[in-house]
């Protein structure tokens, strides 16, 4: 069992930049793929990123490429985003996921654990 909770969400104007935490229990923490998935109002949830068990490989969805950055420290058993250049339809509730593979994966459904979410509203 692995359990999620994200942090750093906000109020941000368009421009700015927040970085989001998400601490992980467990001690098998390295073992796990992690994503960052969003879902704003009236929309399905989509994929962000996803960084590998080792830190080594990372995907991003095409709309925040050059403006996010995903990694993770496996002693600290967390894992961060970064996101800079903040656009308006960048908001939205931000979840992270754990999944049971190596090498990333962009796939909702190869996620096992999620957390609750945080809330990033990036204003005009």
């Amino acid at each position: 069992q692995v359990q999620l909770v994200e942090s750093g969400g906000g109020l941000v104007q368009a421009g700015g930049s927040l970085r989001l935490s998400c601490a992980a229990s467990g001690r098998t923490f390295s073992r796990y793929t992690m994503g960052w998935f969003r879902q704003a109002p009236g929309k399905e949830r989509e994929f962000v990123a996803t960084i590998s068990w080792s830190g080594r490989t990372t995907d991003y969805a095409d709309s925040v490429k050059g403006r996010f950055t995903i990694s993770r420290d496996n002693a600290k058993n967390t894992v961060y985003l970064q996101m800079n250049s903040l656009k308006p339809e960048d908001t939205a509730v931000y979840y992270c996921a754990a999944a049971k593979v190596a090498y990333g994966s962009t796939g909702l459904s190869e996620y096992d654990y999620w957390g609750q979410g945080t809330q990033v509203t990036v204003s005009s």
